[in-house]
């Protein structure tokens, strides 16, 4: 019996003695940029194509992004995770964005609002990371978690530190998705090498 993330193969359709297997739908990624000002208008996002060109060069395997831009509103940014996850089944879903310290700042609390178990292990890597650049790394409070079927990861809002905290962390997103029942995702090694244990 096949896993379920090959579900797609069940589909092959049989002429006489030829076998036509369908192409596997594109994974779905959700992108959330969280801004104010951005989504007003007043600046031009730099972090969602921060994030889209570095998953592009990461990912070899087809993915398509789902988008979106929205203000440091909690109840919106929590809406729009649960929108992601459960009705545009997005495996993956990456936010840049209200990690800071600042009085508008509340994209960890909208994740952690809606996830149903908070990997630790992302931010401390994320801020581990960034702290060789710059000291100010220790007031990101990016976190990643659990709902459902998909991870959702913070990362901060510079592009810069976006890159680095996703290549930092992207090794392990691939198994994490495997056991929450996601889609295969593969990468291209010489970018990022995905950790699978032997037999995973």
């Amino acid at each position: 019996m096949l896993p379920e993330r090959f579900g797609w193969l069940r589909k092959s359709v049989t002429f006489g003695q030829r076998s036509t297997m369908s192409e596997p739908p594109p994974i779905r990624i959700g992108i959330v940029t969280v801004s104010d000002r951005a989504s007003r208008g007043e600046y031009q996002d730099l972090g969602g194509p921060a994030i889209r060109e570095c998953l592009g060069e990461i990912l070899s395997c087809p993915w398509e992004a789902v988008p979106r831009l929205i203000p440091d509103e909690q109840p919106l940014i929590e809406k729009t995770l649960i929108d992601l996850c459960d009705r545009e089944r997005c495996c993956l879903v990456v936010t840049t964005g209200g990690t800071g310290p600042a009085l508008r700042d509340v994209t960890p609390e909208a994740t952690e609002a809606v996830c149903h178990k908070i990997l630790d292990g992302f931010g401390e890597l994320m801020r581990a990371v960034s702290l060789k650049a710059v000291p100010t790394a220790i007031l990101s409070r990016q976190i990643a978690g659990i709902r459902g079927q998909s991870l959702i990861v913070n990362l901060p809002g510079k592009p810069s530190a976006i890159r680095d905290c996703l290549l930092a962390v992207f090794p392990a997103i691939p198994y994490c998705i495997d056991l929450i029942g996601g889609p295969y995702l593969t990468t291209h090694e010489a970018v990022v090498r995905a950790f699978r244990p032997k037999g995973g």
